[in-house]
């Protein structure tokens, strides 16, 4: 499956059909799922990957309901909600890898629409020059790592595979 499929409004692009169906279906699929709703404008050089996509102000969260395509229109209601939502989009783009759908809308052109699973939020720990430990549990390798002023222990239970990837990454 490639990682990006795009549909664009009168494009000539001879797979344009079959990436509308693609992205129609990957839409109604979506249908009692709970989905973040992001908007951004458009930065000047037009590169939405420059986008900061974490949670702000007026970004929503809700379970998506009867989601469908009429013509080019995106259709949608909220499941607390039983007025329905469209959009006719001058632009779609799919990224299958992360399950995000960008909407560019017709009739705003600054703006892009992002729709998709949430995104997993990881708890971030930033351990300075840590006490560590190492040691193996059969083939496993296992590295414990403390930080003391953060009353922290840290337990890395690495396969072989795992402890030669690490290897190769690591600098020098």
């Amino acid at each position: 499956m490639q990682p990006r499929t795009v549909w664009q409004q009168n494009s000539d692009n001879p797979e344009n059909r079959t990436n509308f169906a693609i992205i129609q279906q990957w839409w109604t699929n979506l249908n009692d799922k709970k989905i973040a709703w992001r908007q951004r404008i458009i930065p000047q050089t037009g590169d939405v990957s420059q986008l900061n996509w974490e949670l702000q102000r007026f970004d929503e969260v809700f379970k998506l309901q009867a989601p469908q395509i009429r013509g080019i229109t995106l259709y949608w209601r909220k499941a607390d909600n039983e007025r329905e939502g469209s959009t006719t989009p001058r632009k779609l783009e799919l990224d299958t890898y992360s399950q995000q759908l960008y909407i560019y809308p017709q009739s705003q052109q600054e703006l892009v629409i992002r729709v998709g699973v949430p995104e997993i939020i990881y708890q971030k720990i930033e351990i300075k020059n840590p006490q560590y430990q190492s040691a193996r549990n059969g083939e496993n390798h296992i590295i414990i790592l403390r930080d003391q002023q953060q009353q922290l222990e840290i337990t890395l239970n690495l396969t072989p595979d795992n402890l030669a990837q690490l290897k190769e990454q690591l600098p020098g």
